[in-house]
């Protein structure tokens, strides 16, 4: 379909190409005076026959400065005409192919030092980057040049200096691809590497711990839950080497740092769920969107908070986080939906969207809306009729939201209830009511945009904290209140969720002949194929799903989806380098993608490379025999090529340091629990397994009346169907804990179960 201009049917000006995709980004173009096309083969003939450059832009549909550059440049018939008359234009969502972006935008971090979105890179026709940026103005100014100007130059380059140019994108593209697909030299890591690394990564998180306002690093703030992952798990190490104080200066850090971010404004207090990042130092101000990836890797660290200190202020945090999706991010068919935006128009019928218009509040509001309790929920949230974006010099630079508050928690609840002469329960009773009284004014304010993509490798995170809060979240107390934006489920329920979401991947996302997934699902599924984040997150998921109640077809498709026998189809065959170690992040069957890249770095999400080795190291311990010893050598080769990241660069890689150490560990410990299928006993068994923290444990659970379960467990692992087989018949749960190839004496109730498992190993001792 070519640029179209407006007749007597159609109701917008101009429509594009992108009119036909599903992706909400590419839609959010469609009606652009640029004449884009998506990117494929349409695309790059298109180039080829004009011998013109290509201009690519990425972004996603939830990205503030992408918005910013559609409506400054890509709205702009004059700006549309350069791009049509001198270039072919294509537009990528990044969350639909992070193939396409990971090349160019590897490209622009390597050339320019730095990136983000939108990523703008012009390219030849075969694909070579020439030059690229990010966000362009679409005037000069501030001494930088516009993107008019950078259009001009572009194409004054590509007629007067073409060979150099391609020459030059060329060459780059070598050196990358000769830099990024690093071999390992020896099967196997050094001596003591899974140890130093574990130690230089917990050494240099400290050296940039923020002592007042928690978190590591410095503005802007973002939650990186594999931080707090290599923290918690370098305490749990710490405390079984007999090292308590050290242990305990790493929990310090930790929770405080979650308490930070629970209370600050990144936050949603009315609504549940976190924002992207902070702007400020104090974890105030967001960048308001709210990603689904953040959201099951932060209520994953929260749990692990709480199974550590029981506190229930960390499990309601969690519960925040999960019942937020559930209310807002999951469809009929329990997927679960990618993205909120930023941005949303102030009142109904505005034309122009505002960052954070739907979130912050005015005093006055308050007042109208909260009544007789506005003076207590003002001075709980520190919201003043001036705006409170005053914490930081950072925090509100240019006066966007003068006289707008964004919730903070900045003093002691209990202290403030003692003052007005409530206690702790009353107080939280008259916030919850208010927070309900905002939620339902809030919620007749025109939305932010929902990104309703469905995405694998996002999807297999949020499925783990569900699955993981299903048991652990059976440990608060009976007394425990909850109050909005908190539900107060029953936690079997989030169980639900989480097999709901791995069903519809499964039905729509998964071919069961090929046995290959897709990446992601807009009415229909994406083009684009599975890549190796979605593949190492889904069996996460899975993995979790098994061991905290789900069946044993969870960890049959989590097998198939890993095992390196299957010709073609499984995350190994697809993506493992035999001879070099690794993983690629591609399966490399797309000649339109010039770099294979196995990625390390453990950032916003962890990368499947880390995710993997955790993976490979929990079905080792499941089965047995030469599958578990393959995995294992997948594990050992995998890591063998990240050797020097894990010496030179451990804080880039926290998860990968933990995922070093636990296959390190000389026995996993594993907890096998016979009993009939369902029962409350074995659900409250297997809760009692799971209330301790400790990442070196597996969880087993099998009915030996179960003929399909025992058929598993003896095709897979001889050793777990003899204890089903040899368990006492009994109405009572069987409990056994293994550990160094022996088994302990058999407990049957929970409270015995909690004790044998906070018992030191004697080579602990």
């Amino acid at each position: 379909m070519a640029q179209k201009t407006l007749n007597s049917t159609d109701s917008h000006k101009h429509t594009n190409r992108l009119a036909e995709e599903h992706s909400p980004y590419l839609l959010q173009h469609a009606h652009n005076p640029v004449d884009w096309y998506p990117w494929g083969e349409e695309a790059f003939e298109e180039a080829r026959k004009r011998a013109v450059p290509i201009f690519l832009s990425i972004g996603y549909s939830t990205c503030h400065w992408c918005h910013v550059m559609e409506v400054e440049s890509f709205e702009d018939d004059g700006v549309a005409k350069l791009l049509n008359d001198w270039f072919v234009s294509i537009k990528v969502d990044r969350e639909e192919r992070p193939d396409v972006d990971k090349v160019y935008m590897t490209y622009v971090q390597a050339l320019y030092g730095g990136g983000g979105w939108p990523l703008s890179v012009f390219l030849s026709p075969d694909l070579k980057p020439l030059m690229g940026g990010t966000y362009f103005p679409p005037d000069d100014k501030y001494g930088r040049p516009g993107f008019k100007t950078i259009l001009r130059k572009v194409k004054d380059a590509w007629e007067n200096k073409r060979e150099t140019l391609v020459k030059s994108g060329a060459f780059a593209i070598e050196q990358l691809s000769e830099a990024l697909s690093s071999s390992a030299s020896s099967y196997k890591l050094s001596d003591g590497v899974p140890q130093k690394a574990l130690h230089l990564c917990a050494e240099q998180l400290a050296g940039s711990y923020d002592p007042e306002f928690g978190g590591f690093g410095s503005a802007p703030k973002f939650p990186r839950p594999v931080e707090i992952q290599l923290m918690l798990y370098q305490s749990k190490k710490l405390e079984e080497s007999g090292k308590p104080s050290e242990a305990n200066e790493n929990l310090k850090m930790v929770f405080f740092s979650l308490q930070c971010m629970a209370r600050g404004g990144i936050h949603d207090h009315i609504g549940g769920g976190f924002h992207r990042y902070s702007v400020d130092e104090c974890w105030h101000v967001p960048h308001f969107e709210k990603m689904l990836y953040d959201q099951g890797q932060l209520a994953n660290v929260y749990l692990d908070a709480f199974s550590i200190t029981k506190d229930t202020f960390y499990s309601s945090v969690a519960r925040d986080i999960l019942d937020y999706i559930r209310r807002d991010m999951i469809g009929e068919e329990g997927e679960i939906y990618s993205a909120e935006d930023a941005d949303s128009a102030e009142s109904e019928g505005a034309t122009r969207k505002k960052e954070g218009a739907f979130y912050v509040w005015t005093s006055r509001e308050v007042e109208n809306i909260v009544g007789e309790h506005a003076n207590l929920f003002k001075d709980h949230y520190y919201i003043k009729s001036s705006g409170n974006c005053d914490l930081s010099t950072m925090s509100d630079p240019h006066n966007e939201f003068k006289g707008k508050s964004a919730l903070i928690e900045r003093d002691d609840a209990s202290t403030k209830a003692s003052k007005l002469g409530m206690s702790k329960d009353e107080y939280f009773d008259v916030l919850g009511a208010c927070r309900r009284k905002l939620f339902d004014v809030r919620s007749n304010r025109p939305r932010p945009h929902l990104d309703d993509k469905v995405i694998v490798s996002w999807n297999g995170l949020a499925i783990s904290s569900f699955a993981r809060a299903s048991k652990i979240l059976k440990e608060e107390a009976e007394r425990t209140k909850f109050n909005f934006p908190v539900i107060g489920c029953d936690p079997n329920d989030y169980l639900e969720v989480a097999e709901k979401a791995a069903s519809f991947i499964r039905r729509q996302l998964y071919d069961e002949l090929t046995h290959r997934l897709q990446h992601s699902f807009r009415k229909g599924p994406s083009k684009a194929p599975g890549f190796l984040d979605d593949y190492a997150f889904l069996i996460s998921g899975l993995l979790d799903i098994y061991e905290f109640g789900g069946g044993t077809n969870w960890l049959s498709w989590a097998i198939e989806l890993q095992d390196t026998q299957a010709r073609n189809t499984s995350q190994d065959e697809l993506f493992l380098d035999r001879t070099g170690g690794g993983y690629f992040n591609t399966p490399g069957e797309d000649p339109s993608v010039l770099l294979r890249v196995k990625e390390d770095h453990d950032g916003a999400e962890p990368s499947g490379n880390s995710v993997s080795v955790i993976n490979l190291v929990r079905l080792a311990s499941m089965v047995a025999g030469s599958r578990s010893d393959c995995y294992r050598r997948n594990a050992e080769h995998l890591l063998a090529v990240f050797e020097k990241r894990l010496n030179d660069m451990a804080m880039a890689v926290p998860l990968m340091c933990c995922a070093a150490d636990m296959l390190s560990v000389p026995s996993r410990k594993q907890v096998v629990l016979v009993s009939r299928k369902p029962s409350v006993e074995l659900e409250n068994m297997i809760a009692a397994a799971h209330a301790s923290y400790d990442p070196n444990k597996t969880v087993i659970h099998i009915d030996p009346s179960n003929k399909e379960e025992m058929e598993f467990w003896e095709g897979n692992n001889q050793n777990i169907a003899n204890m089903a087989k040899n368990s006492p018949a009994s109405d009572k749960v069987v409990a056994l804990v293994c550990q160094n190839f022996t088994c302990s004496s058999p407990v049957t109730d929970p409270m015995s179960l909690k004790a044998l498992l906070h018992q030191t190993p004697p080579s602990l001792k």
